[in-house]
């Protein structure tokens, strides 16, 4: 698998070296490594150069990125998988933006091999002759449905998770909450692990802060429930799903922290829309999902059809 990029220096990164340039476009060591290491990996004008040749406005760098048509991970052929074809909402040579059904983990662990959104995803490149390394810009619960980055090659890897620490891709989420939550607020508590268990989080004083920003979006008396739209400052494990439950609005079909599922058999969260700059191109990409099958009923039009 091989990625070429060109890019034509400016004037504000001109006097840069190409290393000092690369780091600025949000390169890991590994890749820089790797371009260094690669034959014709790092080029200024069509002529080979070393990482500490500094550049002038107007010259073309080419960066000639090769890596394995496989992971490791997923070396050996990938069992035709027991889902759908993966929705695969947006593509192109650096990413793909898929969204994730219910019941999928996002990687393979104990207990989870063949049916995970890795190996459905390798499974449908293989079948499409393409080679395909499989690198999830984030992660989503098992559970919760919606949308998610893959990296299709190291370089989009680096400078896209470069961007997910820094906070750069935008991400809301759509929920179901029990009872009639406040207009808008601000859940400004850290969590931490649960003293007892592996995978059950709770606030705590001890714990890493987490900032969780949410707005209701509508209340149905009838079911005693919300729709809110959330935004995470911060990415803690569970952090929807305990701030929630901590402000008294758990969501309902959450085995861990609301097991009632007379409304959902999971919980009722959803990744509804994500904003971030191409790592590559630079240009804004904006993408939305709408509430899956098993959300719908919070809608107002969910009466009409069942009336």
């Amino acid at each position: 698998m091989t990625r070429i990029l060109e890019y034509v220096i400016d004037s504000k990164a001109s006097g840069l070296t190409v290393q000092e340039y690369l780091k600025t476009l949000g390169c890991s060591r590994n890749v820089i490594s790797r371009l260094k290491a690669a034959d014709r990996g790092i080029a200024v004008n069509g002529e080979p150069v070393f990482s500490s040749r500094r550049l002038s406005a107007g010259e073309r760098l080419t960066l000639t990125l090769r890596e394995e048509t496989s992971s490791c991970r997923f070396s050996s052929p990938a069992p035709e998988p027991v889902f759908p074809e993966p929705d695969i909402v947006y593509e192109d040579e650096d990413l793909a933006v898929v969204g994730k059904p219910a019941g999928v983990p996002v990687h393979p662990s104990q207990g989870n091999h063949g049916n995970t959104l890795a190996d459905i995803l390798t499974w449908h490149y293989r079948q499409k002759g393409q080679p395909f390394v499989y690198r999830a810009v984030s992660r989503l619960d098992r559970d919760t449905t919606g949308l998610m980055i893959v990296a299709k090659n190291m370089f989009s890897a680096s400078i896209l998770s470069s961007m997910a620490a820094a906070r750069q891709i935008r991400r809301e989420y759509l929920a179901i909450a029990l009872g009639r939550t406040d207009e808008a607020g601000v859940i400004d508590a850290p969590i931490g692990r649960k003293e007892g268990s592996i995978i059950e989080r709770t606030v705590d004083a001890a714990g890493e802060r987490a900032v969780t920003h949410y707005e209701r979006i509508l209340y149905r008396p009838d079911l005693d429930a919300s729709l809110v739209k959330l935004r995470l400052e911060t990415g803690r494990t569970h952090q929807i799903r305990v701030h929630m439950a901590y402000i008294g609005h758990p969501l309902p079909g959450d085995f861990l922290y609301c097991p009632d599922y007379s409304l959902i058999n999971r919980q009722a969260l959803h990744s509804h829309s994500l904003t971030f700059l191409h790592p590559v191109t630079k240009k804004e990409l904006h993408f939305e999902a709408p509430l899956p099958d098993d959300m719908q009923f919070i809608l107002p039009e969910a009466v009409s059809r069942h009336s």
